[in-house]
């Protein structure tokens, strides 16, 4: 798309002038970096519509640069990766990351003009920053979840990934896309089952990303199932996933069993929000400076205990849930700081499912019912016993380690040396 501004990063002058030369003749507007640091000063100036960024460097390597770029928040734009010694494997690490493509040296002409016109299209150009695998947070929790998803990354067997609403199975499923392979997410998944083999045709070669597929009619299912039959012809990686537990897909006599079977044989559990809050404030901030850097609201910051409220909460809603309290306060803010109350007025709403009676937990489903009552019953008893683990243990009859097992995987905040926090 001429007018575009492309940033090229690479040691070589010869190669930055060469590409420079060739892109402008196109009409595209040209920025150029010799390194790594002047790459990030460019790209804190000013956010480019695509960067090309060479993998060899002499003071930070690309793939640095790249990994750097997601972890803060800054990978809002697409980039392709240049290099005349990059082996396979660092090709498919820095698609894992966040690069949209791959160019080998020598860039023969038309490949460097197909490739910048594929990475400045919409669907490209706009990509969601949840897309990113590492913006989900880069505690051990994430970290653990990416060790699991590298362990299934080989297999071709159909993947389901099982977890809440909103915990990011979209940037996950993303994960198993390789270099220069097309990823396919049909936003109405019944309806693009109704067609499996326009489906199957469509992401030949690629990932085929297929959410809440716990919920598919009878008729979605059977669509499913013929995609099953013919992903090897096609050279299809499926990915499936649903925030119904499998349980409930099992007693539901509606879902034909067999194909559950099928589907269900690998899954990935994607763990939710509170179970790593640690990564909360970091997230925050990569979202409201996203948010900034699109112009989308004016210049602002959280302060220190709005941070705070917003790594306590619960999160029921996860990820998505986050992204868009974030963007609320952004666009609600009344000055430069998000404050505490800011952040408690958005999410009072969301506290009432926490002080839930017993009557009422009856409407819910029974994982939900279930940890509000542990809840409620290990912070009933940290309370009573003044924050003494010890003695907490002792009453409810567990383990120390399992005890601190449970209270991490409900969220509940408390310290090892012997008093909650």
């Amino acid at each position: 798309m001429p007018g575009n501004q492309i940033l090229i990063v690479d040691d070589e002058i010869g190669i930055r002038e060469l590409l420079s030369e060739i892109l402008q003749e196109e009409g595209y507007s040209v920025r150029l970096a010799e390194n790594a640091n002047e790459a990030r000063k460019q790209r804190n100036q000013h956010r480019p519509d695509l960067v090309l960024l060479d993998i060899w460097m002499p003071d930070t390597d690309g793939i640095t640069l790249l990994k750097e770029w997601g972890n803060n928040g800054q990978l809002t734009m697409p980039v392709v990766m240049m290099s005349g010694h990059a082996t396979v494997d660092t090709a498919v690490e820095a698609t894992r990351i966040g690069a949209v493509d791959f160019l080998e040296k020598p860039i023969a002409l038309q490949k460097l003009l197909a490739t910048v016109q594929k990475a400045l299209r919409p669907s490209v150009a706009q990509l969601r920053p949840e897309l990113n695998l590492s913006s989900l947070g880069k505690g051990q929790v994430i970290l653990d979840l990416k060790k699991q998803l590298e362990r299934v990354l080989p297999l071709k067997t159909p993947v389901l990934l099982v977890g809440e609403p909103g915990v990011g199975f979209e940037a996950c499923a993303h994960f198993f896309t390789g270099p220069g392979q097309q990823f396919i997410a049909p936003e109405n998944v019944e309806k693009a089952l109704d067609a499996p083999s326009e489906l199957l045709q469509q992401a030949t070669n690629g990932v085929l990303f297929l959410r809440e597929i716990g919920k598919l009619a009878p008729r979605s299912q059977q669509g499913l199932m013929q995609v099953l039959g013919k992903l090897e012809k096609h050279n299809v990686r499926l990915v499936m996933a649903t925030s119904r537990p499998p349980a409930d897909v099992l007693q539901d006599r509606t879902f034909d069993q067999g194909l559950f079977a099928l589907i269900a044989n690998l899954q990935v559990a994607l763990p939710p929000l509170r179970t790593h809050r640690e990564d909360v404030p970091e997230l925050a901030v990569q979202l409201l400076r996203q948010q900034v850097e699109q112009k989308r609201v004016a210049s602002v910051k959280f302060d220190i205990a709005a941070l705070n409220a917003l790594r306590n909460h619960d999160w029921p809603g996860n990820l998505e849930q986050l992204q868009n309290i974030v963007a609320s306060l952004a666009a609600t803010a009344g000055s430069e700081d998000i404050s505490a109350q800011d952040v408690n007025r958005l999410l009072a709403p969301y506290v009432v499912k926490n002080t839930l009676g017993a009557a009422d937990a009856l409407d819910l489903p029974l994982r939900e019912a279930r940890d509000i009552f542990e809840r409620h019953y290990f912070e009933h008893h940290i309370k009573l016993e003044n924050g003494n683990m010890s003695r907490v243990a002792e009453k409810v009859g567990l383990e120390r380690t399992h005890l601190y097992r449970k209270l991490k995987q409900l969220g509940i905040r408390f310290s090892r040396r012997g008093s909650a926090e």
